[in-house]
C-alpha cells in the first residue's frame, strides 16, 4: 500500500497563493492558523494547510 505525501510548499509560494506578505506568512504559522514543518532549516506548509486556512476563512464569513 502506497500513501500519498503530501505537497509542501515553500513560504513564497503560500504569499503567491494567499496574496499575503511575508510577514503575513510567518504570522499566520506563528499563530499555529498555518500548519508548518522545517526542512533542513527551511520552512514548508503542506499545501492541505493552506486549503483548511482558506476553508475555514470561508466558514467564518471573513
Amino acid at each position: 500500500m502506497t500513501t500519498a505525501t503530501p505537497e509542501l510548499l515553500t513560504v513564497p509560494e503560500v504569499m503567491a497563493s494567499l496574496k499575503v506578505g511575508r510577514t503575513k506568512v510567518y504570522d499566520l504559522i506563528r499563530t499555529h492558523r498555518l500548519v508548518s514543518i522545517k526542512v533542513d532549516g527551511c520552512r514548508r506548509i503542506p499545501a492541505d494547510s493552506v486549503g483548511d486556512f482558506i476553508r475555514r476563512q470561508i466558514e467564518r464569513g471573513a
